[in-house]
């Protein structure tokens, strides 16, 4: 028994290639969260893994240039609005098809799915492994199995608790992003050229409760321009026009000094990142991709808890995190004023 995970020690043989790795929670920082874990699963292996995901993750864009994967593979179960592919009997079945057609060798689960462990089997994947909790441990054959009250854990947690049982070399916990160079002069190139310092401001979320809403962006925007910043940009998917919009109007004319960046691929959007003076705004995937490129991230959490997984994340609450209409409450000075404690400054850089 491992006296950090509490699971049980059971040598597991070597990984069969080829090696699927099963992340299947459906956002952007999800798939941010479980860097660390793909990549040590796949130095484990000994080469590149196929990551098995939701398409709402943008996997295919997020792990594009990344040695540690080999392809993806979606999985289309409970999609928000619709019914998914592998949805139901059919799509279950369907999605046992899936499988048996790659003919992974190993498949490891950082998931409680049991329904995902059960196609598995079903399948004819030799070697299954994964948490194991409740139900799903009687569609995999290979521990360790981690402990019920680790399923009350957030995820990355859970992740690194089963490596760390698992015996698979951890070098840190803390998710990180490589930005190729091209994708740097790319972003710079769509914004206007130049190499004027830019707050990259974003305005996406996956939840109602997590938006903090295109006034107060409209406020935050205004003051760093009036602290001296020449360029700020908006980031978030295609369903922020709306919003982007918004926020341009309440700006007047001073809105030329605004660019978007909105719906770009994760791609371009990492070279943005890579590229800004540092990001504000609400709890997105696009967040937890500035904090693990390594940029200075003032992230709105007004909603809910603050998860403490990467070093360069300053979350902002208000009072009595976890109230529904914590964003509601979360003010322009207090966001200022964390933003001025950090850095000392709203002022850019000096040229």
């Amino acid at each position: 028994m491992d006296a950090i995970t509490g699971a049980e020690q059971i040598a597991a043989p070597p990984p069969q290639h080829p090696v699927a790795v099963v992340q299947p929670l459906p956002g952007i920082g999800d798939m941010v969260w479980h860097l660390p874990h793909i990549r040590a699963i796949a130095a484990y292996a000994g080469g590149p893994v196929t990551v098995i995901a939701k398409p709402r993750s943008l996997a295919d864009q997020l792990l594009a240039d990344d040695p540690a994967v080999a392809g993806i593979v979606w999985i289309d179960l409970n999609p928000k609005g619709r019914r998914g592919a592998h949805d139901g009997v059919r799509g279950f079945l369907r999605l046992v098809r899936t499988l048996r057609a790659h003919r992974f060798g190993t498949l490891i689960m950082l998931h409680h799915s049991d329904t995902i462990a059960a196609a598995a089997r079903l399948a004819g994947i030799a070697d299954r492994r994964g948490y194991g909790f409740g139900v799903q441990r009687l569609f995999l054959n290979h521990g360790p199995f981690l402990p019920r009250e680790v399923a009350g854990l957030h995820q990355h947690t859970r992740a690194t608790r089963y490596l760390r049982a698992a015996g698979i070399p951890l070098a840190s916990e803390e998710p990180s992003l490589s930005v190729p160079a091209v994708a740097r002069s790319e972003a710079r190139a769509r914004l206007g050229g130049g190499l004027v310092p830019f707050v990259a401001v974003g305005i996406a979320s996956s939840e109602a409760i997590k938006q903090w809403g295109p006034i107060r962006f409209a406020e935050l925007v205004g003051a760093l321009l009036d602290h001296g910043w020449r360029r700020v940009v908006l980031v978030g998917g295609p369903d922020e026009s709306a919003s982007a919009a918004h926020i341009m109007s309440a700006l007047g004319e001073r809105a030329h000094y605004v660019r978007l960046a909105l719906g770009w691929h994760l791609r371009d959007v990492q070279g943005l990142l890579a590229e800004a003076a540092f990001y504000a705004g609400n709890d997105t995937g696009v967040m937890n991709m500035a904090a693990a490129i390594g940029k200075r991230t003032y992230a709105l959490f007004g909603t809910t808890p603050p998860f403490h997984h990467a070093s360069q994340i300053v979350a902002i609450c208000s009072p009595n995190t976890g109230v529904r209409d914590g964003m509601d409450r979360l003010t322009l000075d207090a966001v200022l004023a964390a933003i001025v404690r950090d850095r000392g400054s709203l002022a850019p850089p000096e040229d």
